[in-house]
């Protein structure tokens, strides 16, 4: 199921939102002009500013310094441990393709506006990176020794639908669904959101059994897991503007 809008108000302009999309947007740029200069300074860029589970974990549990091969695969410096936590933020704005980025992008639209109006520009904000943390923290959890750097916005956006999903469970939502005709249907969010979280879950539980035998699907379900739960946790630090703005 794909969402495409939906139809609960707001009453204010989503600034955080749109400047959210529009950074995203403009580092997405960037990346390709990167990648006119050659795939390797793309690799070395994305490896530098992605965020690499394994190196997280070398600074948790080991203390040391970070290898430069952990931050990029040809290189034998070292880096200091504070700097293995950056990535957990500038890998925030990075996308891998056009499709994930519009496809975040489109989340972040329907999902983050009726949000940010509900609890207020600056908690929206640190609702989203809040989030964005606890989406790379179970991800890093789950796959404590992988040298594949993640990148997107997804596990902050999922933290965005959690926390949607608390505040306008009645609201409906527009969605697309290929089931062997396409067709489009208006369903609450709770249906929308409860069937998206359950199939990250299960794809997530799904993709670390295959993973021990050598299996990776590519997708960081475990993040969008984390940050949809962070989601739902956090927007309850904001009951007194969010009751006003209860759906249905």
């Amino acid at each position: 199921m794909i969402p495409l809008k939906d139809d609960a108000p707001r009453v204010g302009t989503p600034y955080v939102t749109y400047a959210l999309i529009a950074v995203c947007t403009v580092v997405f740029l960037f990346e390709l002009l990167i990648d006119a200069g050659g795939q390797r300074q793309l690799d070395r860029f994305i490896f530098q500013f992605g965020m690499v589970p394994a190196r997280i974990s070398i600074v948790l549990f080991n203390g040391g310094s970070v290898p430069w091969s952990l931050v990029y695969p040809l290189g034998t410096r070292f880096i200091p441990p504070a700097a293995a936590f950056v990535p957990v933020f500038t890998s925030m704005f990075l996308h891998g393709s056009w499709l994930h980025l519009i496809f975040n992008m489109l989340a972040l639209w329907i999902f983050g506006d009726n949000v940010e109006d509900a609890i207020g520009h600056f908690p929206y904000l640190v609702l989203y990176f809040l989030s964005g943390i606890a989406a790379a923290a179970l991800h890093t959890f789950v796959n404590y020794g992988s040298t594949v750097p993640s990148v997107g916005a997804s596990g902050a956006i999922a933290g965005v639908m959690g926390a949607y999903f608390v505040l306008y469970p009645r609201a409906k939502v527009l969605t697309l669904v290929p089931f062997f005709f396409v067709f489009f249907v208006w369903l609450p969010a709770w249906v929308v959101l409860g069937y998206w979280f359950l199939a990250q879950f299960l794809s997530g539980a799904a993709t670390s059994l295959t993973g021990r035998m050598g299996g990776s699907s590519g997708i960081a379900f475990w993040a969008h897991v984390g940050g949809f739960l962070g989601g739902m946790a956090l927007v309850k630090l904001f009951p007194a503007r969010v009751r006003r703005y209860y759906y249905g």
